[in-house]
């Protein structure tokens, strides 16, 4: 059975749980929640799993905090062993407007640390990545108050929709592949 690492990134403890960078851990509860599995703490993270369409997903939290996700992503690709192109990173994104799913094959960190730490991990920035949008609502120099900040009430009630619809895009990956999946979702 094909299998699949999906890693949200996100920070731990409860007072991160509902900030605009937790947007990873996010989309894989409501991935969880749809397939009534739940997450067990492992090594460097809590994990899930269930299988989909003869598809195996594997859910991963990394508990590093987001600064360190590339050292739980690694631990778990070579234990599960689990190919590159097989895996999908969930993140936020502050250049696309709030709620803008976008899914690439390759690409920058953007001065996002967790991604930076991935690709410093993997020595490479060719790995697939989920990003959903989070806008850039905030004055300059105030990035990281932004990104540790919670949803506004609007937001909260937007995302009802735009989880539902982001838990597709991982499924998608895994049974329609990259390309399709870029073709159906980016830009919804």
């Amino acid at each position: 059975m094909k299998k699949f690492l999906i890693i949200g990134l996100g920070n731990i403890g409860e007072k991160y749980t509902n900030t605009r960078h937790n947007i990873g851990f996010k989309i894989l509860d409501e991935l969880a929640e749809e397939h009534s599995i739940s997450f067990e703490t492992e090594k460097l993270g809590d994990v899930a799993s269930f299988c989909f369409k003869g598809r195996n997903f594997i859910l991963l939290k990394p508990s590093t905090f987001m600064n360190l996700s590339g050292k739980a992503l690694k631990y778990w690709m070579d234990k599960e062993k689990v190919s590159i192109e097989n895996i999908l990173v969930v993140t936020d994104d502050l250049n696309i407007d709030f709620g803008t799913l976008r899914v690439k094959a390759k690409g920058s960190d953007g001065g996002h640390n967790g991604l930076k730490d991935i690709q410093e991990k993997l020595g490479t920035n060719k790995y697939p990545r989920f990003r959903f949008g989070v806008g850039a609502n905030y004055a300059k120099g105030r990035q990281v108050d932004y990104v540790l900040g919670e949803w506004t009430k609007e937001e909260t009630s937007l995302l009802i929709e735009r989880l539902p619809l982001s838990a597709k895009v991982i499924t998608s990956f895994g049974t329609d592949g990259l390309s399709n999946t870029m073709n159906v979702y980016n830009d919804k």
